[in-house]
């Protein structure tokens, strides 16, 4: 999977440049990425006034206007990494040991905009190729969220959203990934974005909801059960 989520004035001096990131307390292998270069030294200008007239670029280089559902899809899924990076760094101030994962999910989302950004309908096999999105990931997520459970009593109740920062923030991440998977579900089903990018984001809500209750039993906060009012 190649991370494409950048500037479309700036793909066509897009190189490839392989590279490993790691975190640094686990040694864990956090996502295989490419970052990119733009083939000059003069640093490039973060704004491009290519989108001031309400229409914005694909990857395949389809001009769309910006209400376009694949925009639509690729802001949710950056919203929803910027949810998960907020729980993250409440996690990390409680020590705890898996934001790894948080990390790796987020590389992944990135190659998740990058497959959405490129509909399959205008794209070339080159396109197709540089953007694929395997199925890798969702075995990772569905190994996650079992060895979480392993350690969680059953759920018998509704849970609301609660049990601490780190565990409601977690629960808002799984909100805007619900969200990031309803836009995300009729691009994939007209064909224009592979299955396995919607049955990721499908599988990433069940893995944040796991999480949020595993971060609360360990951080010894109560979570807030659902009762009927009176």
């Amino acid at each position: 999977m190649t991370s494409l989520f950048i500037k479309p004035a700036l793909l066509r001096w897009v190189v490839r440049i392989p590279r490993v990131i790691t975190e640094h307390r686990t040694g864990k292998i956090l996502c295989s990425e490419r970052s990119y270069a733009t083939g000059t030294d003069k640093a490039p200008k973060i704004y491009t006034k290519t989108g001031d007239k309400g229409f914005s670029s694909t990857f395949t280089g389809e001009r769309r206007p910006k209400e376009d559902h694949i925009f639509e899809a690729l802001g949710n899924t950056d919203e929803l990494s910027s949810a998960i990076g907020l729980a993250r760094e409440f996690c990390i101030d409680q020590g705890h040991t898996f934001t790894y994962q948080l990390d790796q999910i987020q590389c992944i989302l990135q190659d998740v905009g990058s497959n959405i950004a490129t509909p399959r309908s205008s794209a070339r096999e080159s396109h197709i190729k540089r953007t694929k999105f395997t199925a890798q990931p969702i075995a990772d997520l569905e190994t996650w969220i079992d060895t979480f459970t392993e350690g969680l009593p059953p759920l018998t109740n509704f849970i609301l959203p609660s049990g601490g920062k780190s565990s409601a923030a977690l629960h808002l991440a799984r909100t805007v990934c619900r969200r990031a998977e309803r836009s995300v579900a009729p691009i994939v089903r007209s064909g224009e974005a592979d299955p396995d990018v919607a049955k990721f984001l499908n599988r990433l809500s069940d893995y944040l909801f796991t999480l949020a209750r595993y971060t609360a039993m360990k951080e010894g906060n109560e979570e807030k059960i659902y009762k009927r009012p009176e």
